[in-house]
């Protein structure tokens, strides 16, 4: 059983990764709903919590048929991330996440995100100020370093455990590889199989389907898995990495109904939790990824994307669905 701290997460846990603009509570719910064991926040500012920034303290937003859920955090002075923590504890998820891998320029030009992988002393600094400073379990997202010439992931993990976080995830990139190329795993591995280390360690990044999944738990050995980009308009993958890992057999791909149908609920909740304008803007940026392969769909697709009308957007999802369903017979 996989555990931090006093939440127990099961046996080999995956994990819905923190992604600006998309791990929003409509998403996260879907992702809940098809089986992700635990779920992050979108990274909030800091800076943006103690200022009462209306952005940052809407992404305080959790409800209980979420948890366990994690508020992950960034920045890059001390004060401002100790009032931070107890901002965050107030909302009382199950574990606040400091984001030390954030590759992003307007992040790390502040010494925040990944930029601190640039300052190792002040990243232990930071954790061991936040840990010191809640009652919630600590954990840590980062990356292998800042470029190939400076990775440090092992002593990184062994002075942020001992410091007292309790769990901590990798991205097999450095910062200078930003998303490109492949993840490096093997760095994981070092961490996970290094003797002092005894918090579970999770694997992120390149991790696209059910087969991956099993190859790089049963290669790298890892207590659970992470997954950004790949569940962005697939849900499911939840489900199934889940049904393949205990089956060694694969669940049939979503058809069109059932791409349909969580669409309708995605943009359902995002309109309810936004408001109609925002919720239906925001839900641009998945149609392409949910209807992904599907034939003659891209019409249906750019008139989604145009339109700003609720009702208009739901007859298209009806259309869609009726049209494509016959072509496809």
């Amino acid at each position: 059983m996989v555990s931090i701290g006093s939440v127990e997460l099961g046996a080999f846990p995956l994990l819905l990764a923190p992604m600006e603009d998309v791990s929003d509570p409509p998403f996260r719910a879907l992702c809940k709903q098809e089986g992700c064991d635990m779920m992050y926040t979108e990274f909030i500012s800091v800076e943006g919590l103690i200022r009462d920034a209306d952005k940052s303290i809407k992404k305080l937003d959790i409800y209980d048929d979420e948890r366990p859920i994690g508020i992950q955090i960034f920045g890059a002075e001390l004060d401002s991330m100790v009032q931070a923590a107890e901002i965050v504890e107030e909302a009382n998820p199950e574990v606040l996440d400091i984001n030390f891998g954030c590759p992003v320029k307007k992040v790390v030009c502040k010494e925040a995100g990944a930029g601190i992988l640039l300052n190792i002393d002040k990243m232990v600094q930071l954790t061991d100020a936040i840990v010191k400073s809640t009652r919630l379990p600590v954990t840590v997202k980062t990356r292998l370093g800042w470029d190939q010439h400076s990775i440090k992931i092992v002593e990184v993990a062994e002075r942020l455990q001992d410091v007292g976080i309790q769990a901590l995830t990798i991205h097999g990139r450095t910062r200078a590889q930003m998303y490109k190329g492949e993840a490096d795993w093997n760095w994981i591995r070092q961490v996970k199989e290094h003797p002092r280390i005894h918090i579970p360690i999770f694997g992120n990044g390149d991790i696209d389907s059910p087969e991956k999944a099993l190859e790089y738990k049963q290669k790298y050995g890892v207590d659970g898995i992470m997954i950004g980009r790949a569940s962005i308009g697939n849900p499911w993958i939840f489900k199934q990495i889940k049904h393949f890992l205990e089956t060694g057999d694969h669940l049939p791909q979503p058809d069109l109904v059932a791409r349909v149908d969580m669409v309708r609920k995605h943009l359902t909740r995002s309109i309810q939790w936004k408001g109609e304008k925002l919720g239906i803007l925001e839900m641009r940026r998945h149609y392409s990824n949910y209807f992904r392969n599907i034939p003659h769909s891209k019409s249906y697709r750019t008139t989604m994307v145009n339109s700003l009308d609720r009702m208009e957007l739901f007859d298209v999802l009806d259309e869609m669905e009726l049209h494509l369903l016959e072509e496809i017979s």
